[in-house]
C-alpha cells in the first residue's frame, strides 16, 4: 500500500460501505440545539459526510473539508440521498488555511491524522476561521484509545489530553472539557469502548 496518506485514506473509503457510518457522532447529535439555520459551518476531516450532512439536515450553511476525494464523493451521494446541500472541499491542510473569521461553527470530530506539528496548525486554522462569537465543537480521542484499539491510530502523540486541549485553546471561552470512556458504534472503523475527550468553546 502507499505510503501517501491520501491514497491510505482514499483507499480505506473505496467501499460502498461508510467506514464510519452514516449516522452523526454521538456527541455532535446531542449538540443539534446549537445548530441554527443559516449557521456557515467549517467540518475539519469531514470524511464520508455524516456529519457534514447532519449539519446540513439542520439547515447549516457546511462546508466540508478532506484530503480523500473518494470519500467526499461519498458525502455527495449522501447529501443527496438525504435531499439536502453540501459543499466540500479536497484539501491538504499542511497547505490550506480557511477564510478568517468566517465560520459560525467548527467542527473537528476524531481529527487523529494529525501529528503534533500538524496539529499545532489545524488547531490555529480553527481558531483563525472562526467568527468572533463562533462556537468550536471538538471530539477526539485520548491516550488512552491506543488500549482499546477501536478506532484511530496507534499512535499516542496524536492523541488529546484535557492539559493540552485547555492550553491550545486557552485563548477561547471553554464551555466544556471533559474526559470519559464510552462505547461507540460508528460503522466498522469505529467501533466499541472508546477514551474520549469532548471540548466546547467559544472564540471572544
Amino acid at each position: 500500500m502507499s505510503n501517501n496518506p491520501r491514497d491510505r485514506w482514499n483507499s480505506r473509503f473505496s467501499s460502498d460501505e461508510y467506514l464510519f457510518g452514516t449516522a452523526p457522532n454521538a456527541f455532535l447529535a446531542n449538540q443539534k440545539s446549537r445548530l441554527a439555520a443559516g449557521h456557515r459551518v467549517l467540518s475539519i476531516a469531514d470524511g464520508e459526510g455524516r456529519n457534514g450532512v447532519f449539519m446540513a439536515q439542520q439547515g447549516c450553511d457546511v462546508l466540508a473539508v478532506d484530503f480523500s476525494s473518494v470519500a467526499l464523493a461519498k458525502s455527495q451521494a449522501l447529501a443527496a440521498e438525504r435531499n439536502v446541500k453540501i459543499n466540500t472541499l479536497e484539501v491538504d491542510h499542511n497547505k490550506w488555511t480557511p477564510d478568517p473569521d468566517t465560520y459560525d461553527i467548527v467542527v473537528a470530530i476524531f481529527v487523529q491524522f494529525a501529528d503534533p506539528e500538524l496539529r499545532s496548525k489545524i488547531f490555529s486554522d480553527i481558531k483563525s476561521a472562526l467568527k468572533p462569537g463562533g462556537l468550536l465543537l471538538m471530539e477526539g480521542y485520548r491516550p488512552e484509545q491506543i488500549e482499546y484499539g477501536t478506532g484511530g491510530p496507534p499512535h499516542a502523540e496524536n492523541m488529546y489530553t484535557e492539559e493540552m486541549l485547555r492550553e491550545a485553546f486557552s485563548d477561547l471561552d471553554i464551555i466544556e472539557l471533559k474526559s470519559y470512556d464510552a462505547e461507540i458504534d460508528e460503522g466498522p472503523g469505529h467501533a466499541g469502548l472508546s477514551a474520549l475527550i469532548d471540548l466546547i468553546a467559544i472564540k471572544s
